[in-house]
């Protein structure tokens, strides 16, 4: 008896996407209980007479936003804000509440000016 073996299955990570008009988001993990679509559904998979279930608005009333998991832009926003988009939350702590520190040490020698 001979094993054959299955192909790897490589599961794709499928995108979310939001209603512009009342931001409901539709996750193909999910699918849509009200209009009967499947788990797994992806949106360019859904029926073109498809409609939001919250405002009814169509299918080009909807923005993709990524996949879950990952922020809404975040790719596109890296090369604002002088560079800082690229600190990690903890280098920005240290950053923001540094420089606080620093400006109530400045307002605290105020006091030594005569």
């Amino acid at each position: 008896m001979s094993e054959q073996s299955e192909p790897a299955v490589e599961t794709q990570v499928l995108d979310r996407y939001e209603c512009r008009s009342c931001g409901y988001i539709y996750e193909p993990e999910k699918g849509d209980d009200k209009y009967d679509i499947p788990p797994g559904r992806s949106f360019a998979e859904l029926p073109l007479n498809w409609r939001c279930p919250v405002c009814s608005a169509k299918k080009q009333a909807f923005t993709n936003i990524g996949p879950a998991g990952q922020a809404s832009g975040f790719r596109e926003n890296l090369g604002y804000g002088l560079g800082v988009n690229t600190l990690t939350p903890t280098q920005k702590n240290l950053l923001i509440f540094g420089a606080l520190a620093l400006a109530f040490l400045f307002f605290l020698s105020l006091y030594g000016l005569q």
